[in-house]
């Protein structure tokens, strides 16, 4: 080979190595980055959790649980509700509401009591592609949460066993079945479950765009007469909502902390009483009136079920929620008679 040839055969050679070896460095750890960028530094990648907006550490991958609790005066306090995404209140039989926590951001150590399904807390379930936990049914939802296809865990077949669920003494049945958190994505997988899921984010107000709204720090929502009585106050020190249940503050059980919410979603649905039990049918397909309630002020909405998801619309646009944590109360379309369901006292037209 001509000796001038075989020197620029290995300069190009060298050259082609050299850059393999830059590309090499740049590219090391792009999995934590949002790529090289030649003309500024690497940015990390943000990640945020689907039902709080809140930035998380790694991209979020488990699938969200949703938990029937207990709302009866005898199991307040109740444990675990700090630590849910959504927290779902409507009313049960005996006119006494039922919450749905929807945990996925943060995972409790123990959760309760835990209470008996229905047919419309589990629709709410399936349609955040949640695992379903409750303990007890009637049949016929039984059959229908099977029938349907939606992950479940029901705490009657695991009742007392001191890993899934355990009996506490300090109260009595039905008030003293507690779902143990460690358990639930074990158990699942022993049913086949996914317990990993890629869940569509809720929509969020970017940090520089301001609430609209009626200044409104506080709301009554009265469910029926000689009834639950839930109120919500804004506190403007620690600019999160705080919850009473029949004017007791609403608190963690072991921590004995106050529950802090950022947005208090209230909306109207159709109810239905179905059987001579009590049982109610609870329309969360039409979608109707509402009103979103974040720092301290408030707005009259429509409500929407879009993709399963509970949203709030004004002039034909999705409203955001505030970053952090939401409790949505499901009320009746046609309230009882003389019972004024929601009473905001600030609100003016």
């Amino acid at each position: 080979m001509n000796k001038k040839l075989l020197t620029w055969t290995v300069l190009l050679i060298l050259f082609i190595l050299i850059g393999i070896g830059i590309y090499a460095f740049f590219s090391e750890g792009e999995e934590e980055t949002k790529g090289f960028n030649p003309f500024g530094k690497n940015e990390k990648t943000t990640y945020i959790y689907p039902f709080t907006g809140l930035e998380a550490e790694e991209e979020p991958s488990q699938r969200a649980v949703a938990v029937m609790i207990n709302n009866h005066p005898q199991a307040r306090p109740q444990s675990g509700l700090q630590e849910a995404d959504i927290i779902f209140e409507l009313l049960a039989e005996g006119n006494v509401t039922r919450f749905l926590a929807l945990y996925q951001s943060e995972l409790p150590t123990k959760v309760g009591p835990v209470r008996s399904a229905r047919e419309y807390f589990a629709s709410l379930a399936e349609g955040y592609d949640a695992l379903y936990v409750y303990h007890g049914a009637a049949k016929f939802v039984n059959e229908g949460i099977e029938n349907r296809g939606l992950p479940f865990l029901n705490g009657q077949h695991y009742d007392n066993d001191g890993k899934l669920f355990v009996r506490e003494s300090f109260r009595v049945a039905p008030h003293n079945s507690y779902l143990l958190f460690d358990e639930v994505y074990p158990r699942a997988e022993m049913k086949q479950y996914d317990v990993e899921f890629e869940h569509t984010p809720l929509p969020f107000l970017p940090e520089d765009e301001e609430i609209r709204g009626k200044d409104a720090p506080y709301i009554k929502i009265q469910y029926y007469p000689q009834s639950t009585i839930v109120e919500y106050e804004y506190d403007e020190n620690e600019e999160v909502y705080l919850r009473k249940s029949d004017g007791t503050l609403t608190t963690d059980l072991e921590t004995e902390a106050p529950i802090e919410i950022d947005n208090v979603f209230v909306i109207e649905a159709q109810h239905e009483v179905i059987d001579d039990k009590g049982r109610r049918a609870v329309d969360l397909q039409s979608g109707g009136f509402g009103y979103l309630l974040q720092e301290g002020k408030v707005q009259k909405v429509q409500w929407e079920n879009v993709d399963g998801y509970l949203l709030a619309k004004k002039n034909d646009e999705v409203l955001p929620f505030v970053p952090g944590k939401t409790w949505i109360n499901v009320v009746q379309t046609s309230p009882p008679q003389n019972v004024e369901q929601v009473y905001i006292p600030e609100y003016n037209e």
